[in-house]
């Protein structure tokens, strides 16, 4: 799904806004209000305030890294946008946001949870139990990405009708 057609919604931009929000949503809800995990609490147990301190501050680069990925989002999206051959569709943002939310999700869960081992989604639950969650998380990642590029593919496809039903009259 390339920006290639230069009237289409910039893709890229939502993109890069799912994966920022998937970021700031995973360290605001599992590392902040459920405490889950923390980014290297795979590495560093908090059993220790150093141990604490390191991840907090960890938390803090992770948080900032999806502040800039948030940011140039809606860089490219603001580029884009004051274009006048571009068409701005709210379904067509809303398919590749959940389309870089998704793929937030698959990255972060393989890399993070399954090969780095930097932490698991839910470290409060036995050991036995935490490959369920880290497959749980993967299966919503792969959702989001499945409906982000459906959602965005058929907004396009809509598109394309509506306006080759428009040029026959």
């Amino acid at each position: 799904m390339k920006d290639s057609n230069s009237s289409s919604f910039p893709i890229s931009a939502g993109v890069l806004l799912g994966l920022g929000l998937g970021g700031f949503f995973d360290g605001i809800v599992f590392h902040q209000l459920l405490q889950w995990h923390h980014m290297l609490s795979g590495w560093y147990p908090l059993d220790s305030i150093e141990n604490v301190k390191l991840n907090t501050t960890w938390d803090g680069i992770f948080h900032s890294a999806a502040y800039v990925v948030v940011l140039l989002g809606l860089y490219v999206l603001w580029q884009r946008a004051r274009r006048s051959d571009i068409h701005l569709s709210g379904s067509r943002c809303l398919g590749a946001i959940l389309l870089g939310w998704g793929i937030f999700n698959l990255v972060e869960g393989v890399m993070d949870h399954e090969i780095l081992k930097l932490h698991r989604v839910n470290e409060t639950v036995p050991d036995e139990q935490r490959i369920f969650w880290d497959i749980g998380f993967l299966l919503w990642g792969a959702a989001m990405l499945v409906v982000g590029v459906a959602v965005a593919r058929a907004c396009k496809q809509g598109r394309v009708h509506a306006e080759s039903s428009l040029q026959a009259r």
